[in-house]
């Protein structure tokens, strides 16, 4: 009894491990969102830049929990789940936008969402096959 109770608090912070910065992330993104004026993006970047930015973050934690928070377990399944969940909650946070005074919503910012998600996912997917092609690991 007590094993199996040690066993669920164990895969309960396991998972939190895994899923608590896409978690983290998708909260700062609609506190963000919230907001009728933004504060200066850093170092002055481009909207779109931000953009995909933020989003690459979420595709690369979106995958980080995919994949149980393990390298090996990164897959190419995994990768495309991971940008389509980033971009699904793209499309959420457009429309949050539409909604708050001051703010739009802009396909312009979807793409940018979008194809941040596709180049941090695809940079881990990169890694992954290098580290198995030049170290021999799975």
């Amino acid at each position: 009894m007590a094993d199996d109770r040690l066993a669920r608090m164990f895969e309960m912070k396991r998972r939190a491990w895994c899923w608590g910065p896409a978690w983290a992330i998708m909260a700062a993104i609609f506190a963000l969102s919230s907001m009728s004026t933004l504060p200066p993006s850093p170092g002055g970047m481009d909207d779109s830049v931000a953009h995909a930015a933020a989003y690459g973050l979420l595709g690369a934690a979106l995958l980080r929990g995919l994949a149980a928070g393990r390298l090996r377990g990164v897959t190419l399944g995994g990768v495309w789940l991971a940008v389509l969940l980033a971009t699904l909650y793209g499309v959420t946070d457009e429309g949050h936008q539409w909604f708050v005074p001051g703010r739009t919503a802009e396909v312009a910012d979807l793409v940018a969402d979008a194809a941040g998600a596709a180049v941090a996912t695809g940079l881990i997917w990169g890694w992954r096959c290098w580290s198995i092609v030049s170290l021999g690991r799975p």
